[in-house]
Order: structure tokens, then C-alpha cells, then sequence
């Protein structure tokens, strides 16, 4: 080997340490076991500032065992939710392009060895015909979902499904999640005007990493990590982070995936504009007949709200994996998106195939309609909105804005003009009139008088038929 290649490879390494320094988690998770109150005092005082934790705070915090301060927790993180977002709570759907996958990874049902899954990968006019069914229920994005595999779903088809959706629908917005990819490809991603692309790297502990992912491309960490930075290089600076709970222990993968973000931060300006929260559900045909790292629903409630203080600028998203009364509540603790009616089979929204060939099992079931009419019974604003992507508000001038505290009014303002359109065109009556209440309340808030002004006007355009008014 020669001493280049030596060097590149050293270098490579330092790299990737600098992402993500197992040790160094440890030995902070070995510091943090039974905090003082005053500790804890302290720091959630400081997190009240909305402006971050260190990862030894972040620790400090998931050690917290004693009611009184895990209701402070809660507390502020609904209230930095609130003050840096508003009570807006964005809605969406997944799109599953295929169900092929090469990878063999053990909790999933896509698997390559699961022989037993119908395998499908849609035809382009199927794919409209799934968007197309997502728009009569009032979605108004996306996020296109595609197991990993070069010959039945290359770039080139995910490409062509963005802009035929775009063409032939109402979407308005629509994010990717993808394998990872070279930084040429991401640059034909970006050129196809996607949101955000979400990329999550399940667990951070390298040696769970490779027992669960055995074969295929997935299994190469190393490579799956520098996805994000590959993916800001090609310009796509609007990036979602996850991780896979129950795969290995709670508190190491949140402290890794924060650290991962602060090193987005600091590398460029940007962190990630979303961190998914899904926990590990059974799927038909998956190898992992049981979860090895159990997370009680208590357990995943102050982890929520403890990223919400950790990292108050990102958005949180909540999957439908969860229980309807379990999403309810997680409303008060910091989440901001959440997806609503989902299929994770292809074909699933159109043909009604829900649970014959999925990726995992939901549990919430509920309709749109419903959702819409749950969140606005609690005061929250549901929002479909997607103005920031179309005028630019993305990436580093996106984060500026959220971490000065200017895109609350922002926020709350195009969240009421896109749910005073969906109750127009989509909602049922019960819904209309939670909505309104809602909308009559919220509208008379702004603490700018020329912006409630332009607010109200807008809202009296879309009742005249004007539609897709933002700011």
C-alpha cells in the first residue's frame, strides 16, 4: 500500500472521528448517572434561553428520574416549541416508490431475504395515482420513500417521479428519503427541486450498526454517515436526521445523533432541518423477532423533549408508528411534524393495500380529516405549508432566522392561510368548525399589526378563490 493511500486513509478516519467519538459519549453517559438537583436546576434553567445543550447537559438531562423535574422538562419544551415555531404542527405523507431493496438490514421488512413480501415497484402513472389519491384527502407534501436498489428505482426514476408529481398534482413540496448517495447524483436531486432529504443512520454504535445491517450497501457505516456532508458539498443544505430507537441503548444514539448535528453546525452554519424520532415497530418478514433496547412510552416522551432543548432550531417528526393517544400528547413536548394517514407499501394510498407489503406496522390509523380535527381541538394550528423551499428560506438562511426567533409569526401566519384553504376544500364539517375557532382566534395574535393586517386580507382572498397564498 502505498503511503498516499495510507495517509487518505488516516485522514478519512480522523474525519469520522470528528463526527462521532463513541468514547467519548460513554464517558459522558458514565458522568451524567444520578445528577444533583442543582445540576439539573441549572441546566434547565439555561435551556430555557432556547439557545442549545452541550452533550453533557443533553445527558445530564435523559438521567433525570424524578417527576418534578421531568415535568419542567416538558414544560419547556413546549414553550420553546412555541416561542421559536408557534403552534403550528406540519402535516404530511410518505410515498413508497418500491419495496426492492438489496440491502439485508434484520428490522426491516423491505429486507432482501424476506422472499415472502410482494415486491413492487410503481409505474410512473402509478405513482401519480398515489399523489393524486394523497391531494383528495388535502396533503399537500410529501416525502417519497424508495428502498435501495439501482435497477428497479436508479436516480434517473426517482428524478422522473418529482417532476411528473410536480407536473400532474397539487403538491407542493416534496421531500426525499433515499439511500445515500455520491455528491454528482445529489446534484441532480437538488436540480429537481426537492425539500429536505432525510437520510437516517438508525443507530450510531458501530458494532450494533454491523450486526443489524449484514449485507448489502447499507452495511458500510463509514460511508452512510458522511451522507450529510456529501449531500451539503452538492448544495441540498435542507437535511433530516433520525435514528432507529430500540436497535441499540436510547441515551448513546441521542447523544451520537446530537453530536453529529453540532458537528453539521459548526461545519456549516447548518444543522439539520429535521430529526425523526421513529422506535422500532414489527414488520412482516423482519429477522429481529423482539427489541433488544425497549424504550417505554416514558421514557420516549422526555427523550422528545429533551431534543427539543438540546436542539431548539430543528423541526421534530413524528411518525405514525405511534399511538394516536401517544402522538396526542407528544403535541405538548416539542414535536412539530407529523405524518398522518400513512401506507409504507407502494400502491398503498390508491389500491387500499395497507399492511400486505410493508416496510413496518403503524399504529395510528386515523384519517387526515381526524388528525386535523385532533390538532386543532387541542389549540394547535395544523399546517401544510411549503413556502420556506419556494422562496429560499432553506439551509443556513433558514437557521438564522429560527435561531433569532423571526420565524414564529412566519411559521403561524402560513400555517393559518394553509389550513383556511384545506378547511375550504377538503375538510368535513366537525373539522371546518374546530379549524375556524382556531383560525378566528390565532389570526388576532400577530404581534405586528401591518402583518395581522395582510394576515386577514389573505384569508378573505382565499374564501373569495384565490389559493396557495404565502408568505
Amino acid at each position: 500500500m502505498s503511503y498516499n493511500i495510507v495517509k487518505s486513509s488516516i485522514n478519512l478516519w480522523k474525519e469520522i472521528k470528528m463526527i462521532i467519538d463513541e468514547k467519548r459519549i460513554n464517558n459522558i453517559l458514565e458522568k451524567s448517572i444520578a445528577p444533583s438537583f442543582e445540576e439539573i436546576d441549572k441546566i434547565l434553567e439555561k435551556s430555557k434561553q432556547a439557545k442549545g445543550l452541550s452533550l453533557e447537559e443533553t445527558a445530564i438531562l435523559l438521567n433525570v428520574e424524578d417527576k418534578e423535574h421531568i415535568n419542567e422538562i416538558f414544560n419547556t419544551a413546549k414553550e420553546i416549541k412555541e416561542n421559536i415555531y408557534g403552534k403550528r404542527i406540519v402535516l404530511f405523507a410518505p410515498l413508497y416508490l418500491t419495496n426492492k431493496c438489496i440491502n439485508n438490514c434484520l428490522y426491516c421488512g423491505f429486507r432482501v431475504a424476506n422472499k415472502d413480501l410482494p415486491r413492487k415497484t410503481l409505474e410512473i402513472n402509478e405513482v401519480i395515482a398515489e399523489a393524486k389519491a394523497l391531494e383528495r384527502s388535502g396533503q399537500k407534501r410529501l416525502l417519497l420513500v424508495a428502498g435501495e436498489d439501482n435497477i428497479s428505482a436508479p436516480l434517473d426514476y426517482i428524478i422522473e417521479t418529482i417532476k411528473e408529481i410536480y407536473d400532474n398534482s397539487d403538491m407542493r413540496r416534496l421531500n426525499i428519503n433515499s439511500a445515500p448517495m455520491d455528491i454528482e447524483d445529489f446534484k441532480k436531486l437538488k436540480d429537481a427541486e426537492i425539500g429536505t432529504y432525510q437520510c437516517f443512520q438508525e443507530t450510531y454504535h458501530r458494532q450494533t450498526y454491523k450486526r443489524v445491517h449484514p449485507t448489502g450497501p447499507k452495511a458500510d457505516y463509514d460511508y452512510r454517515l458522511e451522507v450529510m456532508d456529501r449531500a451539503m458539498e452538492a448544495g441540498i443544505d435542507d437535511l433530516g436526521m433520525g435514528v432507529l430507537y430500540g436497535l441499540y441503548d436510547y441515551k448513546f444514539d441521542t447523544l451520537a445523533l446530537l453530536m453529529h448535528a453540532q458537528y453539521l453546525d459548526k461545519k456549516y452554519n447548518c444543522g439539520p432541518h429535521t430529526i425523526s424520532v421513529p422506535r422500532l415497530r414489527p414488520a412482516p418478514g423482519a429477522k429481529m423477532e423482539e427489541v433488544e433496547y425497549p424504550i417505554t412510552d416514558n421514557e420516549f416522551k422526555k427523550l422528545v423533549a429533551i431534543i427539543r432543548l438540546a436542539v431548539p432550531y430543528t423541526g421534530i417528526i413524528l411518525s405514525t408508528r405511534e399511538s394516536k393517544k401517544l402522538r396526542d400528547e407528544l403535541l405538548d413536548l416539542g414535536v412539530s411534524q407529523l405524518s398522518a394517514n400513512s401506507s409504507t407499501s407502494p400502491g398503498g394510498y390508491k389500491e387500499n393495500r395497507k399492511h400486505e407489503s410493508d416496510q413496518f406496522y403503524t399504529d395510528d390509523e386515523r384519517s387526515l380529516d381526524e388528525v386535523v380535527k385532533t390538532i386543532s381541538d387541542t389549540g394547535y394550528i395544523p399546517s401544510f405549508c411549503t413556502a420556506c423551499y419556494r422562496v429560499g428560506r432553506t439551509g443556513e438562511d433558514f437557521m438564522k432566522l429560527v435561531k433569532e426567533g423571526k420565524m414564529k409569526s412566519i411559521c403561524r401566519s402560513n400555517a393559518l392561510l394553509t389550513l383556511k384553504e384545506h378547511t375550504l376544500d377538503y375538510a368535513s364539517e366537525e373539522t371546518r368548525e374546530s379549524a375556524e375557532k382556531i383560525i378566528n382566534k390565532l389570526s388576532q395574535e400577530v404581534e405586528n399589526k401591518n402583518f395581522e393586517k395582510e394576515l386577514k386580507d389573505r384569508l378573505k382572498r382565499l374564501e373569495d378563490g384565490e389559493r396557495d397564498l404565502y408568505f
